[in-house]
């Protein structure tokens, strides 16, 4: 029931470069974007940590009015203490569950997910 099955298998997908973050700069600099979602498999896999802290860190050095929304299946208690959430203003926390699933709730999947605002 996951949304982006593909992102699951950390052996595969695009590198993220030099080249790819210009890019994501030059979204970010639209007046009308206002922000970046993370979203995954899961982007607190961890080996994704801290090239994502990185990245987070430096989107809120140039744009430090632009939100970052972080989706994790990882309880918050879990991650909360790491360096990212520093530069995170909202995370959605929890494994999307099928069996939890209701398509009522805004910006999650299943019901047993969290919403934590952190800014």
């Amino acid at each position: 029931g996951c949304h982006n099955p593909e992102t699951w298998d950390p052996k595969e997908g695009n590198i993220f470069d030099l080249e790819a973050k210009k890019k994501l700069f030059e979204y970010l600099s639209e007046d009308y974007i206002s922000g970046l979602t993370l979203t995954g498999g899961d982007p607190l896999f961890h080996s994704n940590r801290e090239p994502l802290t990185e990245l987070c860190r430096d989107i809120k050095l140039k744009f430090p009015d632009k939100t970052i929304w972080l989706y994790t299946g990882y309880d918050y208690n879990q991650v909360k203490n790491l360096d990212i959430m520093k530069y995170i203003d909202v995370v959605v926390d929890g494994p999307f569950l099928e069996k939890l699933k209701d398509p009522t709730l805004q910006w999650r999947g299943s019901s047993n997910q969290h919403i934590i605002r952190l800014k």
